[in-house]
Order: C-alpha cells, then structure tokens, then sequence
C-alpha cells in the first residue's frame, strides 16, 4: 500500500494542485489536520474535495485551526477519522484530530484524556492483530516531531503511550510547522513532513511491515 500524507495545508488549495498527480497514484492519502486555516465546512469542501473525487481513497482528521465545520465536512464525505478506527486492505487505520491547548486558543484543543479516549475508542474499532497506523494531528511527546524553535518539545504523552502500547508500523502527524521530520519511538515510524506550502510530504510503501518511509518534496 502506498500513503501518501499531507499536514498543516491551512487552506493552501494551490499546493495542493500541484500534488494532485502525486496524490492520484497512492492507494490513499492522509490529512493529518489543520485542512484550513480557521475555516469551517465550506472551506474545507474548497480544500478537499478535489482531491476526494480523483484519488483512491481518502482518510483525514481535523487540526485545531479547524472549526466544527472542518468535521461536518468530513463526516459527510465518508472520511472522516478522527477518534474512530478502520481496517483498509488489511491494515488498520485509528486517527486523532485536534490539539492540546496552545497559547493561541485555537478553535479545536482538548486535554491528554480526552486524547487517550479518542484513541482508546478508535483502536476497539480496528480488528484484532492487524497491523496498524496512526493518524495525529498532535505529536507524541518527546520525539524530533513535537520540538518548538526554543527546544521545547510540546507533544502528547496520551499519544506517545499508544503508540508505545500498541506499536503502530507510522504515526503520520503534523502540528509543529518546524519540526519536520522523521523518528521513531521503538519500531513505530513518526513522520511530520511539515507545513504542506513548504512543498513537502509524507510517502509511505507498507504492507506488513514498513517498506519506504520518506518525506519527498513537490518540486
């Protein structure tokens, strides 16, 4: 399976053109949230839905810089992941939207429990003993995906610990504009290709295990 995955678009429907070939060959493609840039339902339609009618399949969850909307939007189209779990081509799928509190109360931040209940309620939805990925907006704590310019990392222990307990192959993130990268905590890949307007995205080949993890740029 190919996955392609895409964080913190924040509106960019002009970046997101020029991947549109790219988007179009993976088997699925990821949002891993902030789809607008404080916008609602009909701005994520403008964000989405040219990319929902050609590629493959779809998968994405909110940012905090999404309104309500962002989800009804989602919701509607069928792709919404956000605290809930799939299994895809014998590969499940749990995602996790949102934001803990920043300083800039953004429109869509909750607390470590209500993360560790939204992921807890999307894994009793993916069978038992299929390999797994993850779709967060948030960082786990402590990796070189969740660190601010002053050093400080910022992610979430609710995240980390899931990943922790139930070893995902990707954790495909975002949130952090400058803390693109790729780590790993154990044998789970953590992968935040950043802001999607630097021209950067993730690429991933799994099946059972991770075949190529790679954050590939649009030029």
């Amino acid at each position: 399976m190919i996955i392609i995955g895409v964080t913190d678009v924040h509106g960019s429907v002009a970046a997101l053109r020029t991947l549109a070939d790219i988007l179009c060959r993976a088997d699925l493609v990821v949002f891993a949230g902030d789809i607008t840039n404080f916008g609602g339902e009909a701005e994520a339609e403008q964000v989405m839905l040219p990319v929902i009618q050609r590629a493959s399949r779809v998968l994405a969850v909110p940012g905090n810089c999404d309104f309500p909307g962002v989800d009804v939007f989602l919701d509607r189209q069928g792709v919404n992941l956000h605290g809930r779990g799939m299994a895809i081509d014998g590969v499940g799928f749990v995602g996790l939207g949102g934001s803990l509190t920043t300083p800039f109360q953004t429109p869509n931040e909750c607390s470590e429990e209500d993360m560790a209940q939204h992921l807890n309620h999307g894994l009793s939805q993916v069978p038992l003993g299929l390999p797994m990925v993850l779709v967060s907006h948030q960082p786990p704590y402590r990796t070189a995906c969740d660190r601010l310019f002053s050093g400080n990392h910022v992610g979430s222990r609710s995240v980390r610990g899931f990943i922790e307990e139930n070893t995902p192959l990707v954790c495909f993130t975002g949130h952090i504009h400058e803390s693109a990268g790729i780590d790993r905590i154990g044998p789970t890949y953590i992968i935040n290709p950043g802001m999607l307007r630097s021209g950067r995205f993730a690429y991933a080949e799994i099946n059972d295990e991770v075949k190529v993890i790679e954050i590939r740029s649009i030029s």
